[in-house]
């Protein structure tokens, strides 16, 4: 045998033994649901050390689900840094005397992803504070920021009035979101739409039960009625039962436009606070003369990047995305904007994925893909990085709160595991970190891809439970 052949097999047995195969436990889990070794990827590394201890399949590109937050978060920690904040801006285009504006109010937007009805409030509560009180021209929107031209991700389930599906905007209020609240009120069953808009009207024909509460939301739908005349009112008719043991439930909707969302709060909002509003609404650019009245800003990043991965909201991951693009690239920012401020990032940082594949940058998405091997990459990295505290943090906590507040209870992995999920029809994933039982930390990914990926949190829970018992 040739030395050359010889040193070829021991290297090729240390790279064997160097990096294994799923764990046992995990290889089990799999098996036991009927699903294929071969749909999965699985890299487990120790923070402590250079190389990974598994990785099966690590460098295949998958869809991750919801688990590319990672990606975007990290990035937005360290593009825009934890201190950035976004701002609202309002301007006049015409003469202000006496509480009486001759002219347009002018809201911009630069893409919060969190402004919310009180925020809301609050901007327009200021604007009595400087003494107007009657807007005599049109309410004008800029949300020249962002493009108006966004991939339509209604096309990925086909229910375009789901929260989860909205679409960004430069100036997005209460993530254009109707809270449908389900609840007994003393001894009657109602359902109210919350903010309460006169352009949404409800109908409520569900069936009160006095059966166990279980799975809800699947005792129940919703046709919805589009506007059809000019009242502009869409009409959301509930039937299906509801359990009087449930409690008090939400369902949330999307379902007007940006601009008739917009104007219809800040009129119902502004009215409250005694001031009047002649005109109608516009979508417009803020005329180079117009005078700035205020501007309102944002809650810190570090505080939006929990909201996003803490409960994996996708609107205000796209947001997000869109506000990198705009910052590293230019306005109006576009998606495509945004994958070249995240991928001009990872280049400067060393990191080359060329398997990577974004379209909004929140999973929400049959396109996305990334490796294993490469998602413990960025695990890694964000660990040694100067943003890791507010990284980490943004993550659920095993069995405490967040999308993983339920899993693993009775777990002795309760409050040691930062777990980001991921699942949508033929996507199962999980990215994060665990501190096994001595003490020491792990970054763990697993992600599944196929027609039996959903059968693959038991191989999940093995995977996370055999680190934590690492000898």
């Amino acid at each position: 045998m040739s030395k050359l052949r010889y040193f070829g097999l021991i290297f090729g047995f240390v790279a064997q033994i160097s990096v294994a195969a799923v764990p046992e436990p995990v290889a089990q889990a799999l098996q036991k649901d009927g699903v294929s070794a071969d749909s999965v990827a699985v890299v487990v590394q120790r923070l402590d050390s250079d190389k990974p201890l598994i990785a099966h399949l690590a460098d295949k590109a998958m869809n991750p689900a919801s688990v590319m937050k990672v990606l975007t978060t990290y990035a937005g920690l360290e593009i825009l840094g934890p201190a950035y904040r976004w701002r609202t801006e309002v301007y006049t285009s015409g003469q202000l005397n006496n509480g009486v504006l001759d002219g347009n109010l002018i809201l911009k937007g630069y893409g919060d992803p969190a402004f919310m009805s009180e925020d809301l409030w609050r901007l327009l509560n200021s604007l009595r504070g400087l003494g107007l009180r009657e807007i005599r021209g049109d309410l004008v929107l800029d949300t020249s920021y962002f493009s108006p031209k966004y991939n339509d991700s209604a096309a990925f389930d086909g229910d375009s009035y789901r929260a989860y599906n909205a679409t960004p905007n430069a100036l997005l209020v209460n993530l254009k979101s109707t809270s449908f609240r389900l609840a007994m009120d003393g001894t009657h069953f109602s359902v109210r739409a919350e903010p309460d808009l006169p352009e949404i009207k409800v109908v409520n024909q569900l069936k009160l039960t006095q059966d166990e509460c279980g799975d809800w939301r699947s005792k129940l739908s919703y046709k919805i009625l589009p506007a059809v005349d000019k009242t502009q009112v869409v009409t959301v008719t509930f039937t299906g039962s509801f359990a009087a043991s449930c409690g008090e439930k939400y369902l949330e909707l999307s379902l007007l436009d940006d601009a008739t969302f917009t104007h219809s709060l800040f009129r119902k909002i502004w009215q409250e606070l005694g001031g009047s509003l002649r005109g109608s609404v516009k979508l417009g650019v803020s005329p180079e003369k117009a005078e700035k009245l205020m501007e309102q800003s944002s809650d810190p990043l570090n505080d939006i990047v929990r909201r996003i991965n803490k409960y994996s909201n996708n609107l205000m991951a796209r947001q997000l995305y869109l506000t990198l693009g705009a910052e590293r690239v230019g306005t109006p920012a576009t998606e495509a904007d945004g994958e070249k401020a995240i991928t001009s990032w990872l280049a400067g940082k060393g990191m080359e994925f060329p398997e990577l594949v974004l379209e909004n940058g929140a999973g929400l998405s049959r396109l996305e893909r990334i490796s294993a091997a490469h998602l413990n990459q960025l695990l890694v990295h964000a660990y040694n990085s100067p943003v890791m505290p507010e990284f980490m943090s943004s993550l659920p906590i095993l069995a405490v709160d967040g999308t993983t507040s339920r899993r693993l209870k009775d777990s002795a992995m309760q409050g040691r595991v930062h777990l980001k999920t991921g699942s949508i029809d033929g996507v199962r994933s999980v990215a994060g970190y665990v501190l096994d039982a001595k003490g020491r930390r792990w970054s763990v990914v697993f992600l599944a891809n196929g027609a039996q990926a959903q059968s693959t949190r038991a191989a999940q829970d093995a995977l996370l439970e055999w680190v934590y018992q690492q000898p």
